[in-house]
């Protein structure tokens, strides 16, 4: 009898590089006899990360983000005897407890998204916990003050040039494009699009909307950064020019309160305000919601859409909740399979690293090591031609 494929199985069989890394892993059990805690979105390109991780002989302890786990994929990791503890929440105080269950069964590497885990270690230390990996720029921005406490090695996968260029670049600017277009059925075309942040991230989002044939402006806090973008062909207005012409305002910065209550007035009738960024901060949705300027609000349920109308007649739509929106909303599939394949891989072997002692305390949230880069990209690359 045929079983059922799931999107798990064609994500699966897509990871050709974690798939050749655990291949390897089962002859060399690099993660035998550890334990390793992650706290990252549990969708189905994960499943392939950690079940790369399994067959190096780890025990894993998982938990994910907020308002991105998905119950398939922690139905099927427990089916494959992970210990799982995430439910589908977006509830800040359940999430912590989560990343605390994960903490307390003292793992002795960690696979960090955000800084979440390392921050509860910081200040609950103990002594088999070896290091490991943060996956972003707002993890490493957060777990920078506390190296002192620390005093560990963590590796920082987004300040790989592969996961900056793969990941950031090409594949958020692919997949919040996607998003727009999943979550509102509706044209680019000719919309003006305001993106706040020109990073990695940002340059791919501004650019997959321009192709997509939108009237696009950046900002960034940054001059030499706004240089680089008014060079590039992007507007560069001042800010408040920059939300009062924009149809779709969308933030990836990794910072909190970029959009908040006080643009309220900037805002045009029927701007949508999207938010790539990691955390939910980054548009201030709590205080849109509770603004007394707002008369009612309207859920499209759903479609993640969140419409507030207000008391002069103007509309502002939200996006998932404020929440990174390639992870929000219907059929969230985040980013593309071969940038996370890439990325993930990075993950693998900079855990590897630190599981066989061969990186120390100075190692403390730095960089992944550039021959670990150079051996991935010529993996990628072999398998490519």
């Amino acid at each position: 009898m045929e079983r059922q494929a799931t999107r798990i199985d064609w994500i699966g069989g897509s990871c050709r590089l974690l798939n050749t890394t655990a291949t390897e892993f089962r002859e060399t059990q690099p993660f035998k006899g550890l334990a390793i805690g992650t706290g990252i979105h549990l969708e189905p390109k994960t499943v392939a990360l950690l079940m790369t991780l399994k067959a190096g002989g780890a025990r894993l302890v998982c938990t994910g983000n907020l308002n991105s786990t998905q119950p398939a994929t922690v139905d099927f990791l427990r089916a494959e005897g992970f210990t799982v503890f995430a439910t589908q929440t977006t509830d800040a105080e359940a999430h912590h407890q989560s990343l605390e269950a994960v903490i307390a069964e003292k793992p002795d590497l960690l696979l960090d998204n955000g800084g979440d885990l390392f921050a509860i270690a910081a200040e609950s230390p103990y002594p088999q916990l070896l290091g490991g990996t943060e996956e972003t720029t707002s993890g490493r921005t957060r777990l920078m003050p506390l190296r002192d406490k620390l005093k560990m090695p963590i590796l920082v996968i987004n300040d790989s040039p592969i996961k900056q260029f793969a990941e950031n670049r090409h594949a958020v600017g692919q997949s919040l494009f996607e998003s727009y277009m999943r979550f509102t059925n509706r044209s680019t075309n000719g919309k003006r699009v305001t993106v706040f942040g020109y990073g990695a991230c940002g340059k791919g989002t501004a650019a997959c909307f321009r192709n997509a044939f939108s009237q696009v402006s950046v900002v960034d806090v940054d001059p030499v950064t706004s240089l680089e973008a008014h060079l590039d062909g992007f507007l560069t207005p001042l800010r408040q020019q920059a939300i009062r012409s924009a149809d779709v305002l969308i933030t990836v910065t990794g910072y909190p309160d970029i959009v908040t209550a006080k643009d309220l007035p900037l805002l045009k009738d029927g701007v949508i305000l999207m938010n790539g960024g990691h955390f939910p901060t980054e548009i201030d949705v709590a205080a849109f919601r509770n603004h007394p300027d707002v008369a009612s609000r309207g859920v499209y349920e759903a479609d993640g859409i969140e419409t507030l109308h207000l008391k002069d007649g103007r509309a502002i739509h939200i996006l998932g909740g404020g929440h990174m929106a390639n992870l929000a909303g219907p059929r969230p599939l985040g980013n593309s399979v071969e940038s996370m394949d890439l990325g993930f891989t990075l993950q693998a072997r900079c855990l590897e690293r630190i599981a066989r002692r061969d990186a120390g305390p100075e190692a403390c949230v730095v960089p992944v090591p550039s021959d670990i880069d150079a051996a991935v990209a010529n993996a990628y690359l072999d398998l490519a031609r």
